[in-house]
C-alpha cells in the first residue's frame, strides 16, 4: 500500500506544476497541429484495482484468502514556447499479491518507473520536424524475485532502481500533436547500473554488465515512436515502440577466456508497449496493457538449482517463449483522468 501512496503523491505532483494551462479548445488544436503559441499542456490517467477472494469449506478448492493491489499511472506534461518544446512522459506501475498459503507475504506482480524528456527545436515554423535532445530514465521502486525458486527470498534478483537505464540522445523528431511522436538518433548513449551483487552471481554477470562490475556504458542507435489514440471521450489507447542497437556489442568472456554471451551489433533491442483504458462511469474504469521486450542482454533460465544443488527444469507458463519478455496486466477500479 505504501507503494501505491507513493504512485498517488508522484501524480500529483506532476499535476500541480505551475502556470499549467490547459483548455478543451487548445488541447483540441494542438491534438491536430502544433501551433507557434506559448502554453502548458498536460494530460494523463490514474487507474487503482482491487481484487479480494475468500473461501470456506470450499468443494473446488482455491486460495483461502487473496487480495490483488495494483496501480497504473500515465500521463505527460509539454511546455510549448514559440519555436521550442519540452515534453515529459512519465509512467508509474506497480502491483502486490497476498494470499493466505504465504501467511499474506505480499509477492510483487508488477514495478516500473520510466520517465522521458525531450527538449525539440523545430527547424521550420511551417513543419513539425525538431532538432530534439532526449534522456530516458527506466527502473523499478523495490526488490525482484524468482518465487520458483527454493529459498527465493534470500537470493533477490534485483533491487530498487538496480538495475537503473539511462539512455541520452540528440537525433530529429517528427511530431503530430501530442498524439504520435517519432524520434530518431544515430549517436544515443546508454548506460546501465546495478549493484555488484547482483553482478557477481553468473559467469556472464548480469543486465548486460560484465561479471564483478557495476555499470555497462554502450553507445548506438536509437529509435522511439509514441502513439496516441483517442477512440473516444471516455476511452484511449498508447502504443509505444522504441528499438536500440548498441555499435560496441561484442562476445562476452569469462576469466578462463571462454565465450559466456554471444552478442553482435545485430541483437537490437526492443520494447514495445501497450495501453487500453476504458472509463466506465465517473468513478469505475479497467485499463489493459501488454508490454514486449526483447534484450540479448537479458536471457531467459529454464532451470534452477534445488536445494539439493541440482538442476531442475522450471514448470511454468511460457516456457516457450524464450527469452521474450511479456507482461500483461488487467485492472478494473477506480480512474482519475486530468
Amino acid at each position: 500500500m505504501k507503494k501505491l501512496l507513493l504512485i498517488a503523491l508522484l501524480c500529483v505532483t506532476t499535476a500541480s506544476f505551475a502556470q499549467v494551462e490547459k483548455t478543451a479548445s487548445l488541447q483540441k488544436s494542438l491534438s491536430i497541429k502544433n501551433k507557434d503559441t506559448v502554453a502548458w499542456v498536460y494530460g494523463g490517467v490514474l487507474n487503482v484495482g482491487f481484487n479480494q477472494g475468500f473461501l470456506h469449506n470450499w468443494a473446488a478448492g482455491g486460495e483461502l484468502a487473496s487480495l490483488t493491489v495494483n496501480g497504473l499511472f500515465s500521463g505527460y506534461i509539454n511546455r510549448l514556447y514559440h519555436r521550442s518544446l519540452w515534453s515529459n512522459n512519465l509512467d508509474l506501475n506497480y502491483g502486490l499479491f497476498y494470499a493466505y498459503s504465504n501467511n499474506f507475504i505480499p509477492r510483487k506482480i508488477d514495478d516500473r518507473i520510466d520517465f522521458t524528456s525531450k527538449y525539440g527545436y523545430r527547424l521550420d515554423t511551417t513543419r513539425d520536424f525538431y532538432l530534439t535532445t532526449l534522456f530516458n530514465f527506466k527502473s523499478q521502486f523495490t526488490q525482484g524475485f524468482d518465487y520458483e525458486v527454493p529459498n527465493f527470498d534470500t537470493m533477490p534478483t534485483s533491487n530498487a532502481f538496480s538495475p537503473a537505464y539511462f539512455i541520452f540522445a540528440q537525433g530529429l523528431e517528427y511530431r503530430q500533436g501530442n498524439n504520435f511522436t517519432v524520434f530518431f538518433s544515430p549517436i544515443a548513449a546508454r548506460l546501465t547500473i546495478a549493484d555488484v551483487l547482483y553482478t557477481t552471481r553468473k559467469p556472464e554477470g548480469a543486465f548486460g554488465i560484465e561479471y564483478g562490475k557495476n555499470s555497462r556504458f554502450e553507445l548506438g542507435a536509437y529509435f522511439s515512436g509514441r502513439y496516441t489514440a483517442n477512440i473516444r471521450e471516455n476511452m484511449s489507447f498508447k502504443t509505444r515502440v522504441d528499438l536500440y542497437m548498441n555499435y560496441l556489442a561484442k562476445d562476452a568472456t569469462d576469466a578462463a577466456g571462454n565465450v559466456v554471451k554471444k552478442d553482435n551489433p545485430g541483437n537490437v533491442d526492443v520494447l514495445w508497449d501497450n495501453l487500453f483504458s476504458y472509463k466506465i462511469n465517473k468513478s469505475i474504469s479497467l485499463a489493459l496493457g501488454a508490454t514486449f521486450i526483447y534484450d540479448n542482454d537479458l536471457p531467459y533460465a529454464d532451470t534452477f538449482v534445488d536445494e539439493k544443488g541440482v538442476t531442475q527444469q522450471k514448470d511454468e507458463i511460457g516456457n516457450d517463449l524464450g527469452w521474450v519478455q511479456i507482461k500483461q496486466i488487467f485492472t478494473l477500479g477506480f480512474q482519475y483522468k486530468f
